[in-house]
């Protein structure tokens, strides 16, 4: 049946719009950036359409997708600050299926830019919104900081994905960012919801990253993600490639990882809109 005629028909619900999801935490170091650039290529692998958009300045997320910054003309930047055209700034990738827009230094002076605009929690919403059907997933990595960009990318998100490190003080911090989310739900986005607790660099030899384990699934319970991403150095290397770990070493129990988080996602999101 044509689309139109499914519209007019009735079934607006049939006709897919991708799934926006952030990465946050406002701690560094827990595994962001490795999980948007994993999970999408593991996505991507799995024949799902995906875009990353990398909301970070120092677009570590664009050059480990192969995105050679210092040649990058269009960036997330000036889609938020000059409205340039999203299409504009869409990069293809090593893995068919996956596109990437990427950061720019810029972005640092980018919400002083922003302090005058209207509706300036809005802006990365409305960026994203002319190309949100064209993908299953919309993965926006976050910088390590609960600053206007990443009001901006929350407010744009359907759900949200917080990487939690395996490591002392690991919960030190995850209120500030819950009670974060809890005004934007309240103000700017009610359909944001969690889609999971992400645990990283995960070594089960050592007891803390047990105990950390036991701790944030006694918190958080069926929020966790049954999927934990283990230390590798597989892993570790594959972003000074310019690549995916799953096109670096796709044998490597960081490939392995994110393509089950990968199936863990698809299969929780089955019956989304």
């Amino acid at each position: 049946m044509p689309q139109n005629m499914l519209v007019s028909a009735g079934f607006q619900d049939i006709i897919s719009m991708g799934k926006i999801i952030a990465l946050a935490n406002q701690k560094g170091g827990v595994g962001k950036t490795t999980t948007t650039i994993n999970l999408a290529a593991s996505l991507a692998t799995l024949e799902k359409k995906v875009l990353v958009v990398d909301a970070d300045p120092q677009a570590n997320a664009s050059s480990g997708l192969g995105v050679d910054i210092k040649v990058v003309d269009c960036s997330i930047y000036e889609c938020i600050i000059d409205h340039t055209d999203v299409r504009e700034a869409i990069y293809t990738t090593d893995i068919e299926g996956l596109d990437i827009i990427p950061s720019h230094i810029d972005l640092v002076g980018a919400e002083i830019e922003m302090l005058n605009l209207d509706n300036r929690e809005k802006v990365i919403k409305k960026v994203l919104a002319p190309i949100s059907d064209e993908y299953d997933y919309i993965l926006i990595d976050c910088s390590p900081s609960l600053g206007l960009i990443t009001v901006n990318c929350l407010t744009a998100a359907d759900s949200v994905i917080i990487p939690v490190q395996c490591e002392y003080f690991a919960l030190e911090g995850i209120s500030k960012l819950l009670n974060t989310i809890k005004i934007i739900k309240s103000k700017l986005n009610p359909k944001l919801e969690i889609e999971g607790f992400l645990l990283t660099m995960y070594d089960s030899r050592l007891r803390l990253a047990n105990q950390i384990y036991d701790e944030v699934k006694r918190h958080f319970q069926e929020l966790v993600f049954k999927t934990v991403i283990q230390r590798n150095v597989k892993l570790s290397e594959s972003p000074s490639h310019g690549l995916p770990v799953i096109l670096y070493d796709a044998d490597s129990t960081g490939s392995k990882n994110h393509l089950a988080l990968a199936r863990e996602i698809i299969n929780k999101n089955a019956n989304w809109k």
